[in-house]
């Protein structure tokens, strides 16, 4: 599979997944030896999720800036996944007002955003209000978005994923629920679309021709906010500027979270987490969630649908794939490539199992437990499988080597 300047050994690609193995912003040995595990278990691609632009581009004190500092340790990343045959993405990100940093901790006064105004997540961190960004702040954070993937490159990954899904900056300019401006910025889809277009064409200038510029984009906001007929001028948009593959997830982290992973978060989930601010906010965010979501497989294929049959570009479905015949069905339907998040958390080592026989399904439940482990000292894994050796001490990845 050729997505832009690179070739896959296969189809499947390890979906971003938060995996809370960057303690203090440290790319660690568990966060290395957990992607070679996936490429070392068959998957073609595998994501390092939440690679941040700058500090104060973090969610969480707990995840890893793509800068000099952090090179040598990605560096031993990218070896290891290389190692079997595997590429590696960095998927960069910032997360505009989506962040449960500090004052102490973030350099502005108020966390940036599409728009000004209360902050419903900053209640939790004292955060109270947002930034509307300027020119001049649009600018310095297209530049950041560059400066990641030049450092992405350098730390040899084969491919950037722009995030502009699930409520992060990128999409809080894409979303209705968060964009209320009223210049050539905000109103309709297409001025929504404006700033995020010159982000993903100036990363495109900067590496597109060594690197795959993946985009993974949120196809509606799960209820309120954008349609699918939004998700669809997002795909067009992005197909015309050149993305060399869009991955179709769904939702946002705070609205709607459900539609995100197609089954309810268990109760038990707050009292797990070990951080009483994520526990108030997962508990305020329950209160508006649908109850009793039941999973089904390939959950998303009725809106990616609509998606295929609008554009030409390469996609790769996301959304529930779990079994032989999952993926059969998401390639039937004319996606070029299947991203697994949950199934290759129980089971890195899925792909592979898969192609030799060993198994058609996965055993995954689908529980969402694994979500909440990556507040965990050591991170996310499958509470209900077998312990895995990523599992280790959070110490600098360069340490492995």
């Amino acid at each position: 599979m050729n997505i832009g300047p690179i070739t896959l050994c296969n189809r499947f690609i390890k979906s971003a997944t938060n995996e809370g193995m960057a303690k203090g912003g440290i790319v660690s040995k568990g966060l290395a030896r957990f992607h070679e595990k996936v490429a070392e278990g068959g998957a073609a691609l595998s994501t390092v999720a939440y690679c941040a632009t700058s500090l104060d581009g973090r969610t969480f004190v707990d995840q890893a800036v793509l800068d000099d500092d952090s090179l040598p340790d990605f560096r031993v990343l990218t070896d290891a996944v290389h190692k079997h045959g595997g590429a590696a993405s960095a998927q960069i990100t910032h997360a505009g007002s989506f962040t449960f940093l500090d004052h102490a901790t973030l350099k502005t006064a108020r966390p940036l955003s599409s728009s000004g105004g209360f902050n419903k997540v900053g209640v939790m961190s004292h955060r109270w209000l947002k930034k509307k960004m300027n020119r001049d702040e649009m600018d310095a954070m297209t530049a950041e978005f560059v400066g990641a993937a030049i450092k992405a490159r350098e730390a040899g990954f084969d491919a950037v994923e722009l995030h502009m899904g699930h409520g992060y900056l990128l999409s809080q300019f894409l979303s209705k629920i968060y964009n209320k401006r009223w210049d050539s910025y905000g109103g309709t889809i297409e001025k929504r679309l404006k700033y995020p277009r010159e982000v993903l064409g100036r990363v495109l200038d900067a590496v597109g021709k060594d690197l795959a510029v993946i985009v993974k984009y949120s196809m509606t906001d799960g209820g309120k906010g954008n349609s699918i007929e939004d998700g669809v001028a997002i795909a067009r948009a992005i197909e015309a500027d050149g993305a060399h593959l869009a991955v179709l997830s769904n939702g946002l982290n705070v609205e709607s979270i459900t539609a995100m992973f197609g089954s309810s978060f268990p109760q038990s989930n707050r009292g797990t987490v070990g951080n009483p601010i994520i526990a108030l906010g997962m508990w305020i965010q329950s209160l508006s969630e649908p109850k009793n979501v039941v999973f089904r497989e390939n959950y998303l294929r009725e809106l990616a649908l609509r998606v295929r049959s609008t554009v030409d570009m390469p996609l790769a479905y996301l959304g529930g794939v779990q079994s032989l015949d999952g993926a059969k069905q998401a390639m039937a339907d004319g996606f070029e490539c299947i991203a697994l998040g949950r199934a290759l958390v129980n089971d890195p080592a899925f792909v592979n199992k898969l192609q030799s026989g060993e198994l058609a399904k996965s055993a995954c439940t689908a529980c969402n437990r694994c979500v909440t482990m990556m507040y965990s000292p050591n991170g996310t894994f499958c509470v209900d499988g077998k312990p895995s050796d990523a599992k280790l001490n959070i110490v600098k990845a360069g340490a492995a080597a």
